[in-house]
């Protein structure tokens, strides 16, 4: 039997959990019930909350007493994330749902994006409407909208949870049913590609592809770039082609497609044997013309189509860009290898195109050779624009030599 992991705040509304329950049982499932609320639940579960803020090293009756539910509600979140993949980990369940509206999502969201990809995961709530990225982040968690306020049980509400239930049991019941895959699990390489890097990854696709991986492509949009930052930490790539690092300049820039800080630190921390390159650092992105910043008004901007509107770096942001980069690469404690296509980083910094600038791509690759002081990283200038096909199997070729004697180390 499948078991369920049901979290929620089981004193305000333990009515609506225990429907829940009863339809885990009714639908076959183990329901597994964690109690997430500050105060007492309405029936006992097999997780309490004084477990929960335990695991975030907070005692449960000085939460209570405090009565900030600020501090309760942080403490029991923290507990949560920390918890809950111990609790998967020891097979106490196979898939979680949870229902609420922003404190009840905020509150079990983060635990659930600290779960492996693939277990099932159903967030009913009131904010699933708009823009979801604060509770699903990188993770596959499903929100469905709740419609009505998760406050008691109706004809609207009980219909949404029974759709909800029977969406979660499927997940868990049916995988089973589907046939095996006959195809042979072949290693996987994450690689990063924007519109203006295309050619060139898909160059490096088809050879690493016909060596017998399957590449796993990104869209350096944020949300992808953290993405497979979230997924190398989760161990699943043979090797990275990270060749597309465009994020950077949003973050640089104040951008709107920016990865964060973070970005470019997973495959360093993880030792994954990785190729990196320059693709696209040559522009950061905005929305519509008339959303560009007042300050940028003045510089070189390309329409890229009537949502997007792109801004060349100058020599000053592709000095910043270089150094943080390099130093993220500085951090590396296994070979990796920069790669620095000296004609030109996307298809509009070319000889005659909108974003072309000598001096611009000299300062940028100015401050990554300039900031690398790491043994183990091996920068090398390229006489190819990035989408020249010499240049992308060439990449391909550099990864398969790190993997190759990554494997051969480990062997010894």
């Amino acid at each position: 039997m499948k078991k369920l992991a049901i979290a929620g705040t089981f004193d305000t509304k333990g009515t609506e959990f225990a429907y829940l329950k009863q339809l885990a049982y009714d639908l076959g499932l183990k329901p597994y019930m964690i109690h997430t609320g500050v105060f007492a639940p309405k029936f006992t579960p097999d997780v309490s909350n004084a477990t929960i803020a335990a695991a975030a090293g907070y005692d449960i009756a000085t939460l209570v007493d405090r009565q900030d539910r600020a501090l309760a509600t942080r403490a029991l979140s923290q507990g949560m994330e920390k918890l809950l993949p111990q609790l998967y980990a020891a097979g106490e369940f196979d898939g979680i749902i949870t229902c609420g509206g922003s404190g009840g999502t905020s509150l079990v969201a983060p635990a659930m994006r600290a779960l492996p990809l693939g277990v099932p995961k159903v967030i009913v709530s009131t904010m699933a409407s708009g823009d979801t990225s604060q509770y699903v982040g990188t993770s596959d968690i499903i929100m469905m909208p709740s419609i009505v306020d998760v406050a008691g049980l109706n004809k609207i509400s009980t219909t949404i949870f029974k759709n909800a239930m029977l969406a979660i049991a499927g997940m868990l019941q049916l995988d089973a049913t589907l046939p095996a895959s006959k195809e042979k699990t072949k290693p996987l390489i994450g690689a990063t590609m924007f519109g203006v890097t295309t050619p060139c990854v898909d160059y490096a696709k088809a050879y690493l592809e016909k060596q017998g991986y399957e590449v796993l492509v990104f869209h350096a949009t944020g949300t992808g770039g953290k993405t497979m930052e979230h997924l190398i930490k989760q161990g699943f790539f043979a090797g990275i082609l990270d060749l597309t690092t465009t994020e950077w300049c949003d973050e640089v820039c104040g951008g709107v497609l920016s990865a964060g800080p973070n970005r470019c630190e997973a495959a360093v921390a993880s030792q994954t044997p990785q190729v990196v390159s320059v693709g696209a650092c040559d522009m950061a992105n905005f929305g519509p013309r008339a959303t560009v910043p007042p300050r940028y008004q003045d510089r070189n901007l390309y329409q890229h189509n009537p949502t997007v509107t792109l801004m060349r770096t100058n020599e000053v942001e592709s000095t910043q860009i270089g150094q943080e980069l390099a130093q993220r690469w500085n951090q590396a404690q296994a070979p990796m290898k920069v790669l620095l296509p000296t004609q030109g980083v996307s298809m509009i910094d070319a000889p005659g195109q909108p974003f072309e600038s000598l001096s611009a791509r000299a300062a940028l690759f100015d401050a990554i050779t300039g900031q690398l002081d790491n043994p183990l990283v091996t920068v090398e200038k390229i006489d190819h624009h990035i989408n020249d096909q010499a240049f992308a199997e060439y990449a391909a070729q550099q990864l398969l030599q790190l993997i190759a004697a990554q494997t051969a180390k480990q062997a010894e």
